[in-house]
């Protein structure tokens, strides 16, 4: 850690609202929730040398060696911070971020714990507030029930979708994949991405409570069904 220690932005709060005026050169603000070992985030942030990249990740020796990747790289642009996604009002001000990258997140396979996969309405609420109008949310996993279940979900709190495929590797390997994805591709898994776009329609925290999730028990990303019994359990 101590190696990589400059990359890392300790109190996160102190900067809600001026990340950008923080960082010379920078136009723009992207943020990944659970970058996992850093293979999506060093490789994108590397492309993108005027945008501020804040990685964040809550597995602390994941996060090591992300950082340590970037820093292998020489990369300017890229952040990190332990926070979880249920802080980013604190971390953030309205309309401050420009995109949001949600990778292979916990399906949360049992319908009591669908209020906690990062795609669920409370979640996408707290995004709606953090994004600036026209701002997106680019979405990938290999787990088909929850990625239908998130367009569900999205559509239904007024994102608009776009680049929807449940095949998007069929033709070959398209954009920048992060470690788990190189891995199931490899393995011959299909991975699902969408695009989420806030438009004026989007719901943000101020839309009253969320609605109550039933029945929302999937399929977990290696193809095994719960039971119904096992799902409520």
């Amino acid at each position: 850690m101590e190696r990589v220690a400059e990359l890392l932005v300790e109190e996160p709060e102190a900067l809600r609202g001026r990340w950008l005026a923080e960082e010379p050169g920078a136009e723009k603000l992207y943020v990944e929730l659970g970058c996992g070992k850093g293979r999506f985030t060093v490789e994108t942030a590397a492309a993108l040398s005027r945008t501020l990249y804040l990685a964040i990740e809550r597995v602390p020796d994941a996060m090591i060696l992300a950082m340590e990747r970037a820093r292998e790289r020489g990369l300017k642009n890229v952040r990190f911070m332990d926070r979880d996604a249920v802080k980013l009002p604190e971390c953030f001000a309205p309309g401050e971020i420009d995109r949001l990258y949600i990778n292979f997140c916990d399906p949360w396979p049992k319908s009591r714990d669908a209020k906690l996969r990062l795609t669920a309405p409370g979640f996408l609420r707290l995004y709606a507030d953090a994004l600036k109008e026209g701002g997106q949310i680019h979405f990938k996993t290999d787990n088909t029930p929850l990625f239908d279940w998130s367009a569900e979900q999205m559509e239904a709190e007024g994102w608009a979708l776009s680049e929807l495929t449940h095949d998007l590797h069929g033709e070959g390997p398209v954009g920048v994949m992060t470690d788990y994805e190189a891995k199931f591709y490899a393995e011959g898994m299909s991975i699902n991405r969408l695009v989420a776009t806030k438009t004026a329609a989007t719901k943000g925290t101020a839309a009253g409570p969320v609605p109550r999730l039933r029945g929302a028990s999937l399929v977990d990303a290696r193809g095994y069904e719960q039971s119904a019994k096992e799902s409520e359990a």
